[in-house]
């Protein structure tokens, strides 16, 4: 070692001058600066001035994780639908065609149904965040109006009845959600204070 020491000396030597700058915090031997100085005070995200939601994030950006959520839950419920389908389908099959046959159930259902529900999720979000950006503001009237209009378009193809059932549907089903979610809201709305 050159000039007088093991490493622990210039460890304990360096903590010592660190000490000795009469700092509150303890300060890396290591660093070449205090870490007090980077420690934050403040939040650590930053949001803009104009988004609102559930932590500072607009429909836009809960959009993604509507999208994401949606298909998921989608995949499992149709992988649970598919797997009792081919419980019931395969019972005369046995050995490796009932396994083959039960994987077909549950992918083909799963799939279908996450796309099913991807698709609703999007149509639901992109009609939400436009209803939020025309009204310029976001509330629970945009949510049940986008599911009502989502039910709609989903149901389009399906000729006129459908297409109302669709609509009554996407109604019902974000109704049910904005009274869960935002009973006080609804009611403060609904009698005007």
């Amino acid at each position: 070692m050159a000039a007088g020491g093991s490493k622990a000396e210039s460890l304990g030597a360096a903590a010592g001058q660190a000490s000795s700058l009469n700092t509150n915090t303890y300060s890396s031997p290591y660093l070449n600066f205090n870490p007090a100085y980077v420690t934050p005070s403040e939040s650590e995200y930053l949001y803009p001035e104009w988004s609102t939601g559930a932590a500072g994030r607009g429909r836009f950006e809960l959009m993604f994780n509507t999208i994401g959520g949606f298909t998921a839950a989608g995949g499992a419920i149709g992988g649970l639908n598919g797997a009792y389908a081919g419980l019931q389908a395969t019972q005369s099959l046995s050995g490796s065609a009932r396994r083959t046959q039960m994987i077909n159930f549950v992918a083909k259902r799963s799939a279908s149904w996450a796309q099913m529900c991807g698709v609703v999720s999007l149509m639901y979000s992109g009609i939400g965040t436009i209803l939020a950006k025309i009204r310029g503001h976001d509330d629970e009237l945009n949510t049940v109006a986008s599911g009502a209009l989502s039910g709609l378009l989903f149901k389009s193809t399906a000729g006129l009845r459908g297409c109302a059932k669709g609509g009554v549907a996407g109604l019902a089903i974000t109704s049910a959600y904005v009274l869960i979610t935002s009973r006080d809201r609804v009611t403060s709305m609904v009698t005007g204070r």
